[in-house]
């Protein structure tokens, strides 16, 4: 895999799309003279204060409702090879290794902005682990997103003392067994390195760059399906005018519109109804551009403080100088657990929109287009039972959209009395995203099978290309057969994001642009 650039961590800012880029191989990182003489300066900073004796919490003092346990000069080194083990106390099944991987690499670029006491030999393994792809395993459930994500972060850092597991050459080992094949050794953790490690929201901003970037994608394929849906049911293009969004101006509202005046552009099947006697058209078609666009404003602000996030120090103490270290609250998850749940709401209503659409393109009301999207129905049940999925799939959404930052279970004795939940948050919303793609995924195969009986008139060019494209996958349907295998199809071309690809190549090749205001902000991340 080609590499595009280089990425110094610690110093140069952290997106999302870098974070993915760096997890993917695409861009490397690396420690700049600057960046590691920082993360010096800062580990002798906590060798002075053990020297000195002054009392600091994490370095020579208990952790949590023991803070204020003294903690022996000879001991503290024990104290943080214990705490990686006391906190690790994940169940469930593992994140994917994807994701742990995206928390190594921002939790690599927290800990070298040189205000955590780590040492550079331990920030040194962490880079190497990510670079041979020896990924730890990590359970998906016991951070209460506050106080950091302690129990996730603890296992993602057990080799780093030669206990856990990890993901190498496509197995899972145990890191006594990576040590033999490889030849290191456990580190021998200082004063604080334990708790720089484990303090911090890495769990729940993995979560959030995945969230940012799987959403992304849902909010332009519904875009384009919602499209294609529009002109399956001959919907009217009124709705979309850049006169009516400038009197509202959303800048999701506004973007929306003009991907979809972009999609249409051209299109005879709208020139065809363009004088009919329908008024107006129902909301999942008329109020596109609200309903999508409300969902890429959630998107915007989650993105917005996930960029916060991913270039901040998380752990608790922190060291500012040689004179001042402070115990705060920076790894409080609750910045990002709202915007998570935000955003969890966000993507359920592009699927319940989408759902919406589905059974509009069932009743048979927009002429030409029959009652279940087939001519041979009674003995054929046609497109009837693929929203039976789609609804399915909306109201588990509808359930999982319970905000978990509106909820704090306190811990540690009362000390961590208030908690986020945020890396529920960030597990929820994926969950729900995932759903939303299989009911995309749906919603394009009866857009599909709907355009179809527009023919011989033509949409927009692209409309036209993803529709030729979608039947070299799937088949019109002219009678019953197994559905399953063409949500199946359905689902891979959402997950492979191959529309989106495909339009942009056209877009590319016939020097089109889009019609749609804010792009920077809606297309970057």
């Amino acid at each position: 895999m080609a590499i595009d650039r280089t990425f110094q961590f610690g110093e140069d800012h952290l997106t999302a799309s870098v974070a993915l880029g760096l997890a993917q191989g695409t861009i490397t990182g690396v420690f700049s003279e600057a960046c590691l003489k920082n993360v010096n300066a800062s580990y002798e900073r906590v060798q002075r204060i053990v020297e000195k004796g002054d009392t600091v919490y994490g370095i020579n003092t208990g952790f949590g409702p023991l803070c204020n346990t003294k903690i022996s000069k000879q001991d503290t080194k024990i104290l943080q090879s214990n705490i990686l083990q006391s906190h690790s106390v994940g169940v469930g099944d593992p994140i994917s290794n994807e994701l742990a991987k995206i928390m190594l690499i921002l939790k690599i670029h927290a800990l070298a902005k040189g205000f955590s006491g780590i040492a550079e030999t331990t920030l040194q393994r962490m880079l190497w682990h990510l670079e041979n792809d020896a990924i730890p395993v990590v359970p998906s459930q016991g951070s209460v997103g506050a106080s950091g994500d302690l129990a996730p972060l603890s296992h993602l850092f057990l080799p780093l003392i030669g206990l856990g597991k990890v993901e190498y050459r496509g197995k899972t080992i145990s890191t006594q067994e990576l040590f033999k094949q490889t030849g290191l050794k456990p580190l021998d953790l200082g004063p604080k390195e334990g708790l720089a490690l484990i303090n911090g929201t890495q769990f729940i901003a993995a979560h959030g760059v995945m969230v940012v970037h799987k959403l992304q994608h849902c909010l332009r394929h519904a875009d384009i399906i919602g499209a294609m849906m529009l002109e399956g049911l001959q919907g009217s293009m009124k709705p979309f005018f850049e006169e009516l969004h400038q009197l509202r101006p959303f800048k999701g509202n506004q973007h929306v519109a003009g991907r979809i005046r972009t999609l249409l552009q051209g299109s005879e099947i709208l020139e065809d109804h363009i004088d009919c006697e329908r008024v107006q058209d129902p909301y999942s078609l008329r109020c596109m551009p609200q309903v999508h666009g409300a969902s890429r404003n959630a998107w915007l602000h989650l993105k917005e403080l996930l960029e916060i996030e991913l270039n901040s120090v998380t752990d608790n103490p922190v060291i500012i100088n040689d004179e001042l270290t402070i115990s705060g609250g920076n790894f409080h998850g609750q910045p990002l657990a709202m915007a998570l749940d935000y955003a969890a709401l966000a993507a359920s209503e592009i699927g319940n929109i989408s759902d919406r659409r589905i059974y509009l393109a069932l009743e048979g009301n927009s002429p030409g287009v029959p009652k279940l999207l087939m001519n041979d129905t009674g003995i054929n049940s046609g497109y009837m039972i693929l929203q039976y999925t789609t609804a399915a799939l909306a109201s588990e959404n509808k359930s999982l959209c319970f905000p978990a930052s509106a909820d704090s279970i306190p811990t540690s004795l009362g000390q961590e009395d208030h908690v986020s939940m945020g890396s529920i948050s960030g597990r929820k919303a994926l969950n729900i995203i995932e759903n939303v793609e299989k009911i995309l995924a749906i919603e394009l195969l009866t857009s599909a099978q709907a355009f179809e009986y527009r023919k011989p008139l033509k949409s927009g060019i692209l409309l036209d290309e993803i529709h030729t494209f979608l039947r070299t996958k799937v088949a019109f349907a002219e009678n019953d057969r197994v559905f399953a295998d063409d949500i199946e199809k359905g689902i891979e071309i959402i997950q492979n994001r191959e529309i989106i690809d495909l339009v942009e190549s056209v877009m590319k090749e016939k020097e089109l642009t889009w019609d749609a205001p804010h792009l920077d902000e809606f297309e970057t991340y």
